[in-house]
């Protein structure tokens, strides 16, 4: 029988799959150096990088067998790695949600496979860059694949080099929307030394948001005591406002605050700061105090808001 153009088709696709499996196989060497197996470290994964996901969206989005992933998932609430919130609308579910525990665990993962992925791609010129990530983006596409609505950008633990787009990032967006001076831009580089420095992860926690790869978010966990704990540097790249980013940022802080058993969480702004003020009100926060000052080359007026953990 004469080979058809779907049979020419069809081995193409299938000596891409062998081609693609090798490359991601390479990749994938280092979870045989962790404790966690392939299996697990995909679950692990998509627990980092969703809010608040279901077990049987899970098991729906990864293919896997209910039994199979239940087991999994016991796994994780045993060693400490997992918590089941209940579902305010339905009470037969549980949202699933790392702990920091978790979140420690799943960072040397996460390192170990972007930075294969980037010595891989660090043997492709810009624009071989370019055209690779276009046609990923065009199989997503053609396949069914939604990625932009279904992960539009992603949380994770803060890494080396972090800090300084904090600084950056808050010392620019600042100055062109507000007029603030470097005065500002230095306060928050004390910040976030400090954070380095004394950085405790049983208390305290930075999380970075993510979208096609670039940085576009920051917020903080600090301890201010035992029982106090202290949200800073909430931020969101222009670029990326509207998709709710910044009510995420916020959410998971206040979730790893009461995970941290802190009774209280705090934090200082200022009056002018609008889109922030309804972003903590939005999150439970109340204003308890106001203060004029004159910072950061203009008169304005800070406010301490609280939250009851």
């Amino acid at each position: 029988m004469a080979e058809t153009t779907l049979d020419r088709r069809v081995a193409a696709v299938r000596r891409f799959n062998r081609f693609y499996t090798l490359k991601i196989g390479a990749l994938e060497e280092g979870h045989s150096k962790s404790r966690f197996s392939l299996a697990e470290a995909r679950v692990l994964y998509e627990l980092a990088n969703r809010a608040r996901p279901t077990a049987g969206e899970l098991a729906r989005d990864l293919g896997l067998d209910a039994g199979y992933l239940s087991r999994i998932l016991a796994g994780f609430d045993k060693s400490g790695l997992l918590v089941k919130e209940p579902s305010d609308s339905d009470g037969r579910q549980s949202h699933l949600v790392l702990t920091p525990a978790g979140r420690a665990a799943f960072a040397p993962m996460n390192a170990a496979t972007k930075a294969g992925i980037g010595q891989m791609l660090r043997g492709i010129d810009g624009e071989g860059q370019e055209r690779l990530v276009a046609a990923m983006r065009t199989i997503e596409t053609l396949l069914g694949g939604d990625p932009e609505s279904r992960a539009p950008y992603l949380l994770r633990p803060h890494r080396p080099g972090d800090m300084g787009w904090v600084v950056a990032a808050h010392g620019a967006l600042y100055s062109r929307e507000y007029g603030w001076d470097q005065s500002f831009e230095a306060m928050v580089a004390e910040i976030v030394a400090k954070f380095i420095r004394h950085y405790d992860p049983a208390r305290e926690c930075c999380w970075m948001a993510e979208k096609d790869g670039e940085t576009v978010g920051s917020s903080f966990v600090v301890r201010k005591s035992a029982s106090v704990a202290k949200l800073r540097m909430v931020i969101v790249d222009p670029r990326a406002r509207g998709m709710g980013i910044g009510q995420r940022l916020v959410a998971e802080c206040i979730r790893f605050a009461r995970q941290a058993q802190y009774r209280k969480m705090t934090l200082w702004t200022n009056s002018i700061l609008h889109a922030a003020r309804h972003l903590y009100e939005q999150a439970g926060f109340t204003l308890v105090k106001s203060e004029p000052h004159s910072s950061f080359g203009h008169d304005l007026v800070g406010e301490i808001w609280e939250l009851k953990l």
